[in-house]
């Protein structure tokens, strides 16, 4: 029986220190993924998220593995975003934020795969929104990542330097959603022993001979 791959352990994506930022290229990966909008400690909409993600990923998985090809299921993630960013890094005010839960599918895995695997967690269990959930490719590119150890609520000052500091230092620019890889499960780990990758889609900044020629 072949081993069972650990995608923490072979993609880069998922690989970060913490005090160092770091730029990296991001190729695509295909995703479960469910959007929603509010504040994650009080929103129903962002458990039933991840009362429906979980159980089709881990069919995914059951599935795949009858096939020969077993893997661990990857870690959460949440693309995160806000008509005015400041509310991460300033005023963390969550009720202003918009998210897309997301738990990564290995590349043999297809969309015929997906719909078997959510019907099978269907008829185990009644999912909270099954309608909400879909399958699709995530590219981000180049990308600054880090690693933060500790409390979500003690991220803002992390992300100032990564996008005041760090990224205009580079020559680069933000583009896309502010991602998050979470390490560890909140619910049996200390808030200050939390890991999580904190990752931004960038772009180089095009000079201003490039605009006008």
């Amino acid at each position: 029986m072949p081993d069972k791959i650990d995608f923490k352990k072979s993609l880069d994506g998922y690989r970060s220190k913490a005090g160092e930022f770091r730029v990296l290229q991001v190729p695509a990966a295909q995703y479960l993924m469910i959007d929603g909008a509010g504040d994650p400690n009080t929103s129903d909409a962002y458990q039933q998220a991840l009362q429906t993600l979980y159980p089709v990923a881990y069919k995914l998985k059951f599935a795949s593995k009858a096939q020969g090809r077993d893997y661990v299921v990857p870690p959460l993630e949440g693309l995160w975003w806000a008509e005015d960013m400041a509310v991460f890094t300033e005023r963390r005010d969550k009720s202003k934020w918009s998210w897309t839960m997301m738990l990564m599918a290995p590349a043999w895995l297809t969309g015929a795969d997906v719909t078997q695997a959510l019907e099978a967690a269907q008829e185990k269990k009644q999912l909270p929104c099954p309608e909400r959930i879909r399958f699709e490719t995530l590219l981000e590119g180049q990308c600054v990542q880090t690693l933060h150890i500790g409390p979500y609520d003690h991220e803002a000052g992390i992300l100032a330097t990564m996008h005041h500091e760090f990224i205009p230092a580079q020559g680069l620019r933000m583009t896309g959603k502010h991602h998050e890889i979470y390490l560890g499960d909140p619910r049996k780990v200390a808030p200050e022993k939390l890991r999580t990758i904190l990752r931004q889609p960038v772009e180089p900044v095009q000079q201003k001979e490039d605009i006008w020629n």
